[in-house]
C-alpha cells in the first residue's frame, strides 16, 4: 500500500483522476498522491490494470475513463501515444472535460497541440513525460527521484508544470512543441534500439558457445555507455575507429553466415559509425575510404 507523506490538507492541493492505470498512469498517480495531492478516480479495464490501481492507488474509485473528468481538478492520460488523440476527442464528445481543468498527457511523441480540443472548451494544457521504464509497482515511486521529464506547456502554466513534476521527484527539461517528436525519436533509438542490440550481441555469444553472455557483455557495455556519455564521439573503440577494415570484413563475413539480419545492422551501424569518426577526426580519410568500401560490399551481398 502506498502512503502519502503530505497532509492532504496543504493548500493547493488537486483532486487527480487518471486514465488509465497502466504501468505509467498507476505509478504517477501514486506519486502525487504521495506528494499530497487526492486521487479521486482511475480507469482501469484490464485485470492487470485492476491489480496495479489496487495496489498503487487503493481505495480510489475505479470508473470509465468518461466518468472520471467530471469531478477532478487534474486528468492525467497516461495511454498509449497512438491512442491519445482518439481519447482526447472522445471525452470533449462525451462532455467528460470542463473548463479551467488541467489535462496533462505522459505522451513522449506528443506536445499540447494533441489538447486542441480539450484547450477549445477551456481546458488547461501539459504535456509531462518521464524518461524512465516503468515496471508499474511501488519500487517506481523511489527511482522517479531525479528522473528528467520531457515538459510543454503554454508560458503561463510553466510554474505548474514545473511544479507537478518537482513534486513528484522528478527535474523538468522544456521541450518545445515543434521538437517534440524529434526528442521522442532520440530517446526511443538510444534506449529501444539499445536492448536489441545487447540482445542481438547475447545471441551471437551464444552462436559463438558462451553459455553466459551477460558476464561478458556487462562489464564492457558498462563501460562503452559511461564513455559514451562523458565523452561522446570522443568514447569510440573497436575496429571501425581503428580502420581495421579487414577485421570489419571478416565481422561481417560472420555475421552473414549467423544472421543476415544482424549482419544488416551491424553494417548499417558501422557506416555511421565510420561518418562520425570522420568528422570528429579520429578516423583519418584513407582509412575511411578502405572500411567505407568494405561495408558497401557487405550491404550488397
Amino acid at each position: 500500500m502506498v502512503h502519502s507523506s503530505v497532509p492532504q490538507t496543504r493548500p493547493g492541493r488537486l483532486a487527480i483522476g487518471v486514465i488509465s492505470a497502466g504501468r505509467v498512469g498507476a505509478v504517477l498517480g501514486a506519486a502525487l498522491a504521495r506528494a499530497g495531492h487526492r486521487v479521486v478516480a482511475v480507469s482501469a479495464v484490464s485485470s492487470a490494470s485492476r491489480r496495479r490501481a489496487a495496489a498503487l492507488l487503493p481505495d480510489v474509485d475505479v470508473r470509465t475513463a468518461d466518468e472520471i473528468g467530471p469531478d477532478v481538478d487534474l486528468l492525467l492520460l497516461a495511454v498509449p501515444d497512438d491512442a491519445l488523440p482518439a481519447l482526447v476527442e472522445g471525452l470533449v464528445n462525451a462532455d467528460a472535460l470542463h473548463a479551467g481543468q488541467f489535462v496533462v498527457h505522459t505522451s513522449g511523441r506528443y506536445g499540447i497541440d494533441v489538447l486542441s480540443p480539450a484547450m477549445a472548451i477551456g481546458a488547461l494544457p501539459l504535456a509531462l513525460h518521464p524518461v524512465m521504464t516503468f515496471t508499474g509497482t511501488s519500487i517506481d515511486l523511489d527511482r522517479l527521484t531525479g528522473v528528467c521529464f520531457g515538459v510543454t506547456s503554454i508560458p503561463v502554466l510553466r510554474p505548474v508544470a514545473e511544479a507537478l513534476v518537482l513534486e513528484m521527484g522528478g527535474e523538468p527539461v522544456w521541450i518545445d512543441e515543434a521538437d517534440r517528436v524529434l526528442y521522442h525519436a532520440a530517446l526511443a533509438h538510444g534506449a529501444n534500439h539499445l536492448v536489441t542490440l545487447v540482445s542481438s550481441s547475447m545471441d551471437l555469444l551464444r552462436a559463438a558457445g558462451v553459455e553466459n553472455p551477460q558476464r561478458l557483455l556487462g562489464p564492457l557495455l558498462s563501460a562503452a555507455l559511461d564513455n559514451a556519455l562523458r565523452h561522446g564521439d570522443a568514447g569510440l573503440t573497436g575496429p571501425v575507429v581503428r580502420g581495421d577494415a579487414g577485421t570489419v570484413a571478416a565481422h561481417v563475413d560472420a555475421l552473414m553466415r549467423v544472421s543476415p539480419e544482424t549482419a544488416a545492422a551491424y553494417i548499417a551501424m558501422a557506416r555511421l559509425t565510420a561518418d562520425r569518426a570522420l568528422a570528429a577526426g579520429l578516423l583519418p580519410a584513407a582509412d575511411a575510404a578502405a572500411l567505407l568500401g568494405v561495408l558497401a560490399r557487405g550491404s550488397s551481398s
